[in-house]
């Protein structure tokens, strides 16, 4: 494994090493054509030397990344082909622990229990070693072959500048599309396994079931949902009561966040001196770096403790597990997101249109509120998203502090769950992964995209038609 690293580091490096050498000596090839004469460059210097340089770094991280991802599994592949023939009564259950045993063998971490094994090993290092030299001497040739077509182009009138451009558009436009893919490769992984669900468990079962209790409803023997007529006879998969809970509990933290985040970016970015900004926005920004689980920690051991005596003290029954306390909590972590967010787009307001208000003798407060705020509206809307999404994913604070009893209520002083939780539940553990049980996190996991989706989309569609009316 050292060797393994060791040797990619080295190719790595010796690339990296390769196209700076090259960015250098295009750079004085086109300086010596200019001055013996040939002409003035087209392009700056340096860009002769990035078009040279990605010449040869780029082919060669292709080619690293296809031999990293092609050649060590067809040797592993191999490998597996000839253990199997050395021990062919080896059930293939115990052949892949050989097959763990022969790798530590040939890192050299663990010792040969017997002669076909050292043999093997001995086999797997001699396949690795020649395949490293294989990679090196190819990588070699590529980036030679990259220099030396680039290079020859080098001249004053070669248009450095357009084909940089040009591969920097093709970069990002192929960043994009990977970026697409992978958002739409992910929804069809929820959706098919969705779909395996939702053939087992009809729609309105799900959506407008009351009952959630997938544990107990796929037990054999156990009892039934109490509400089998609303649920099916297969299992409680009504998901009404889990998106309640989460709604509830996103609610209660942008309640907190959103007053306390926003007055406090409006204070950093408008009325504070800057000494006192300088202290304030980066001791908020510390909320930031503080770990889920501690804020866990101080949900479950103080703030739900301090809500159910404090409920008691005026007469209420409060749970030791409430939502109260979870999402004050989650409120309390997601301020720093809003604070700095909010900061960020009210400092970005034009100071002309602060200027022009001063100038029709407006007051601090009334710039605040009729100029600064509806043009920092569309980015403070973003803001506010960011945070929704924050709470509503959020999962250690929920588990620790709100519980997981699927309760149908909307009394915050209750005990609810979310639905990150019961699909961290539903998929932690020993539980297969073909059953309905496992199933219903994905048709939850869909569901929670659809609903974030569908606010992501009104909210932006409300933040440009107000910030069109505002222009």
């Amino acid at each position: 494994m050292d060797t393994f690293f060791s040797t990619n580091f080295l190719v790595f490096f010796a690339t990296v090493v390769s196209s700076i050498a090259s960015f250098y000596l295009a750079v004085n090839r086109v300086h010596k054509k200019s001055v013996s004469g040939q002409g003035k460059a087209h392009s700056l210097r340096q860009y002769y030397g990035y078009y040279v340089a990605l010449w040869v770094l780029i082919p060669a991280l292709l080619l690293a990344l296809i031999w990293m991802f092609v050649a060590d599994p067809m040797l592993m592949s191999a490998a597996k082909v000839r253990m199997a023939a050395a021990y062919p009564n080896l059930p293939d259950s115990f052949l892949s622990l050989k097959m763990a045993q022969l790798g530590n063998i040939a890192a050299g971490y663990i010792k040969a229990p017997d002669d076909i094994m050292a043999a093997q090993a001995e086999l797997l290092v001699g396949a690795q070693a020649t395949t490293d030299r294989a990679r090196i001497l190819t990588l070699a040739a590529v980036m030679c072959i990259g220099f030396f077509y680039s290079y020859r182009r080098v001249s004053p009138e070669f248009r450095a500048r357009i084909q940089c451009e040009t591969f920097l558009r093709r970069l990002f436009f192929l960043s994009a599309g990977i970026a697409i893919l992978t958002t739409i490769g992910i929804v069809l992984s929820l959706l098919f396994e969705a779909f395996r669900f939702f053939r087992e468990i009809s729609l309105i079962d799900f959506f407008f079931g009351t009952h959630w209790a997938p544990m107990t409803a796929l037990r054999e023997g156990a009892v039934g949902a109490k509400d089998e007529f609303v649920a099916g006879s297969t299992g409680s998969f009504g998901m009404v009561p889990v998106m309640v809970g989460t709604l509830l509990v996103a609610v209660i933290a942008m309640l907190v966040a959103v007053p306390i985040g926003l007055f406090s970016a409006i204070y950093t970015s408008e009325f504070a001196p800057r000494r006192v900004r300088n202290v304030i926005k980066p001791t908020l920004e510390v909320l930031a770096g503080i770990p889920t689980v501690v804020y866990g920690f101080f949900a479950a051991l103080t703030a739900a403790p301090f809500f159910r005596d404090l409920g008691l003290f005026v007469g209420l029954d409060v749970s030791s597990q409430s939502a109260l306390a979870a999402g004050g909590v989650m409120g309390i972590m997601i301020i720093p997101f809003i604070s700095s967010l909010s900061d960020d787009v009210i400092t970005a307001v034009p100071q002309s249109l602060r200027d022009g208000a001063y100038g029709l003798g407006s007051t601090r407060g009334e710039i605040v509120m009729r100029v600064v705020l509806p043009a920092a509206f569309p980015g403070l809307v973003g803001a506010f998203l960011l945070a929704i999404s924050r709470a509503i994913g959020e999962t250690m604070i929920v588990v620790m502090a709100a519980g997981v009893a699927a309760n149908m209520t909307v009394n915050p002083l209750e005990s609810v769950t979310t639905v990150t939780v019961q699909i961290v539940m539903l998929l932690t553990g020993d539980n297969e992964f073909d059953s309905v049980k496992t199933l219903s996190a994905f048709a939850l996991g869909i569901t929670l995209f659809v609903i974030t989706l569908l606010l992501n989309v009104a909210a932006l569609t409300a933040s440009r038609r107000l910030g069109q009316r505002y222009e």
